[in-house]
C-alpha cells in the first residue's frame, strides 16, 4: 500500500507541472542521466521542440515540494518516490514523459525502467556528457545566474563529489556530449521513438 505522504507529495508535484502536452496512443518516457553541468536541461529542452513532451525535471520538482531544499537523503527519497508515482500514472494518461534528473547510479534508474514497462511505454536512455573543464565553466556560469531557467544549484564541488557515483547504464542508451553540436543526437532520439 502507497503511503499517504507519497499520494500528498505526487499530488503536490502534478499542481505544480502547469499544461501538460496532448496524451497520445504510444507514449514514451526519456530518461535523460548526466553529471550536474553537463547540459541534461538544455538538451532536454531542445528534444522538447521536437517530440512534444513533458519535462519533469527533478531540481524544480524538488523544490515545488521542499521551497528551500536541503538535498537530504530523506528529502531525496521523498522526491522521487513521489516522481516515480507521477510519472507512472501520466504515462497510463498517455503523456509522453522526458526525465531530467541525474540518476548516476542503476538502481535509481532501475524503478525507471519498470515503470516503462508497466505502462508500455517505448523506454529511451541517454546519458548526457562534457569535458571538465566545460562542466565548470558552465557551472560557474550558472553561480552568476546567466540562464534563468536553470533550476539547479549543483556546483563544481558537487560535479566533484558525485562524479564517483556514477554506474554503467545496464540498457541500450544513447550517450550525448553537449560541448558539440547535439542536432545529430537528437535526430537519432528523434527516429529511435518514432520506430
Amino acid at each position: 500500500m502507497l503511503e499517504a505522504q507519497a499520494i500528498r507529495d505526487m499530488s503536490k508535484l502534478r499542481k505544480a507541472l502547469g499544461k501538460l502536452p496532448e496524451p497520445v496512443t504510444n507514449p514514451f518516457l526519456i530518461v535523460v542521466s548526466g553529471l550536474p553541468g553537463t547540459g541534461k536541461s538544455y538538451f532536454s529542452r531542445r528534444l522538447a521542440e521536437r517530440l512534444p513532451a513533458l519535462i519533469v525535471e527533478s531540481d524544480a520538482l524538488r523544490r515545488a515540494l521542499f521551497p528551500t531544499p536541503s538535498h537530504s537523503p530523506e528529502e531525496s527519497r521523498r522526491l522521487f518516490q513521489a516522481s516515480h508515482l507521477l510519472i507512472a500514472q501520466l504515462l497510463k494518461e498517455g503523456i509522453p514523459i522526458i526525465m531530467d534528473a541525474t540518476n548516476l547510479e542503476e538502481r535509481h534508474r532501475e524503478p525507471l525502467y519498470h515503470i516503462a514497462d508497466q505502462a508500455s511505454a517505448k523506454l529511451i536512455i541517454v546519458r548526457v556528457k562534457a569535458p571538465p573543464e566545460v562542466v565548470r565553466q558552465r557551472l560557474e556560469g550558472r553561480r552568476e545566474g546567466i540562464d534563468p531557467r536553470d533550476k539547479s544549484r549543483a556546483d563544481w564541488e558537487v560535479y566533484r563529489r558525485m562524479k564517483g557515483q556514477v554506474e554503467r547504464i545496464g540498457r541500450h542508451h544513447f550517450i550525448v556530449d553537449t560541448s558539440h553540436d547535439i542536432t545529430p543526437a537528437i535526430d537519432k532520439i528523434v527516429r529511435a521513438v518514432r520506430r
